[in-house]
């Protein structure tokens, strides 16, 4: 006597050879998964709206940042951050190496040069060892600060060249004084 119970192949499901044949074959119609179009691409490149990556507060990172987007440290980098779009440092985080971003806000400790900011905000609870190089500085009441600072000279002076030709004019007249 046998446990189970032997059937043969009914009708109603197809064999194999059946299913070869078949004038109608089982599709399926459910919607595809949307995809985006090739125009959405460069709508993301100039929306303002860039996605932010952290820097946990438990952590410590040694190395480079560069890229698109914004960044915000809570924890603690050693190294250069380069980024197109804003970097912010925390109450608590410490930065050490040079920073190149749109927007800079130190609300932690920064140990190095801001260089070609558009804007650099230090916070009440801010630290700011190095020297500044941005279109306009914010420098809140309590913060401390230690370095050189140019602001407000736009992109045409905060170059490289900016320290030989701070103390004469366009003219050049000051050559024979």
């Amino acid at each position: 006597m046998a446990i189970w119970k032997e059937t043969t192949p009914s009708k109603s499901s197809p064999s194999p050879e059946a299913a070869q044949f078949d004038p109608a074959p089982i599709r399926d119609i459910s919607p595809p998964a949307p995809t985006p179009a090739p125009s959405s691409a460069p709508q993301r490149a100039s929306d303002p709206q860039l996605k932010e990556s952290l820097i946990a507060a438990d952590l410590t990172i040694e190395g480079k940042i560069e890229g698109t987007g914004h960044v915000r440290i809570a924890g603690k980098f050693n190294g250069d951050v380069n980024v197109q779009g804003n970097l912010t440092i925390e109450t608590g985080a410490k930065l050490t190496g040079g920073v190149r971003a749109q927007k800079v806000i130190v609300a932690g400790e920064l140990e190095g040069n801001i260089e070609s900011a558009q804007k650099v905000e230090v916070l009440e609870s801010g630290a700011l060892i190095g020297d500044v190089k941005a279109g306009s500085l914010t420098v809140a009441a309590g913060s401390r600060m230690r370095g050189q600072v140019e602001f407000g000279w736009g992109d045409k002076h905060s170059g490289k060249h900016a320290d030989k030709s701070a103390g004469s004019n366009k003219a050049g007249t000051d050559d024979a004084a």
